[in-house]
């Protein structure tokens, strides 16, 4: 199939872009396009405009500021799965890359298409929200900050406004001895995940867990955050924690496990417990 009709625009800058935004009634943003192309192809999403932003170099980069690794939204996935800063200052982002389709995709696909796609079997999402990321949201009213867990609000959902602009991501830099896994099931490698965890672990003096954060996807409409599980983990020694256990925490307050043909909601359950408790494990054993 191919998609409706609709006008295409490439802006040349930023202000040009939310111009756009702000302007046109019914555009959509379009980034690397690797989830919006299927979409429009098979016409289960229909757009009167589409604002193509492959000319904003604005939108490209990675750098340090303020503490935190910034990300432009346009980032390819390669880019950041190839860069060496964000393997030395945001591990976890780095190990959840690989795990992103297929190197074709990656090679098209940009962080911030995915963050703002926000399919809840996504790895990005759940790695923003387990690192307590924030977005940088332009519009032609100014610039805003939203945190991850405010910024992901339902299925495909978040809170872009339909005329603000995902300009970039601001990942917080871990010091210390700290450890980073990802682990998730999925049919065939560079599907979509029955279910996954990110886990992000920084030991203190005793093995003593000072901090840690657990996110998840493939278990609800939304990435989700294990906080049950980090609040029975924090300040214990890792050698008192069963990892299984955790892994049960984590999953046992979700409420609305999706279910279909890959899989039954107590089935990616177990799943999901499974995964946090490997990943747990593998970045208890770094941060060692």
């Amino acid at each position: 199939m191919k998609p409706a009709p609709f006008a295409y625009h490439a802006p040349r800058s930023v202000d040009d872009a939310v111009a756009l935004l702000a302007e046109l009634d019914d555009a959509k943003v379009l980034a690397g396009g690797q989830s919006l192309a299927p979409l429009l192809n098979m016409r289960l999403a229909v757009f009167s405009d589409l604002v193509d932003l492959r000319h904003l170099d604005e939108l490209r980069g990675i750098e340090r500021r303020d503490g935190a690794l910034w990300i432009g939204a346009a980032t390819t996935q390669a880019t950041v799965e190839r860069s060496d800063e964000v393997a030395a200052a945001v591990p976890l982002l780095a190990k959840a890359t690989p795990l992103i389709g297929h190197l074709q995709i990656r090679n098209r696909g940009t962080i911030g298409g995915s963050i703002a796609h926000a399919d809840p079997a996504a790895e990005y999402p759940a790695v923003a929200l387990a690192l307590d990321a924030e977005m940088e949201v332009t519009s032609v009213r100014g610039t805003r900050v939203v945190r991850a867990a405010d910024f992901f609000d339902g299925l495909w959902s978040t809170a872009l406004a339909d005329d603000e602009l995902l300009r970039g991501i601001r990942f917080p830099v871990w010091e210390g001895r700290c450890g980073f896994a990802v682990e998730e099931v999925a049919r065939r490698h560079g599907d979509f995940a029955v279910a996954g965890a990110c886990v992000a672990v920084e030991l203190g003096d005793g093995d003593v867990v000072e901090r840690c954060r657990i996110g998840m996807f493939g278990l609800g409409s939304t990435p989700e955050r294990g906080v049950d599980a980090e609040v029975a983990a924090q300040g214990r020694p890792v050698a008192e924690l069963d990892a299984r256990q955790l892994g049960e925490a984590a999953v046992a307050p979700l409420t609305s496990i999706p279910e279909d043909l890959n899989g039954s909601a107590d089935y990616r359950r177990r799943v999901g417990a499974v995964a946090v408790a490997r990943a747990w494990t593998r970045a208890v054993e770094e941060a060692r």
